[in-house]
């Protein structure tokens, strides 16, 4: 058995594989954790690229802040409702439902991480 040497090709095919992973997992965007204390209660609040509502005590929710209807950020909370300003489609802050306006579909849920620091992370 021939014993096992490293050559030019391998060593440069390593190291960009090694290379290319960090680039990529550089180039994800920042995770934005938010404080569980900083929802309140009835509401929700954005983050970028996500809405975390609290309908209710304790029972938090996430969902992606992209409106169904045409792809805009949803950008205004009013009160148990959410809204998508360049069409007025109005979704529940409880289930993501569409209330009123032109979109029939409802928000996409996110999942909502939690850890023992009252921090809510949301990830697609």
């Amino acid at each position: 058995m021939k014993p096992h040497t490293c050559n030019r090709r391998l060593f440069l095919i390593g190291t960009a594989t090694t290379f290319t992973g960090a680039l990529l997992t550089a180039c994800l965007p920042p995770k934005q954790t938010i404080d569980a204390n900083d929802v309140p209660v009835g509401s929700a609040v954005i983050v970028g690229n996500f809405i975390i509502t609290q309908p209710t005590s304790g029972v938090y929710h996430a969902y992606s802040a992209t409106c169904p209807h045409q792809g805009a950020k949803i950008t205004q909370v009013n009160g148990d409702t959410v809204t998508c300003t360049n069409h007025n489609s109005v979704f529940s802050i409880t289930d993501g439902a569409p209330v009123s306006g032109p979109s029939r579909a409802g928000l996409k849920e996110a999942k909502l991480k939690t850890d023992g620091n009252n921090k809510l992370t949301p990830e697609p």
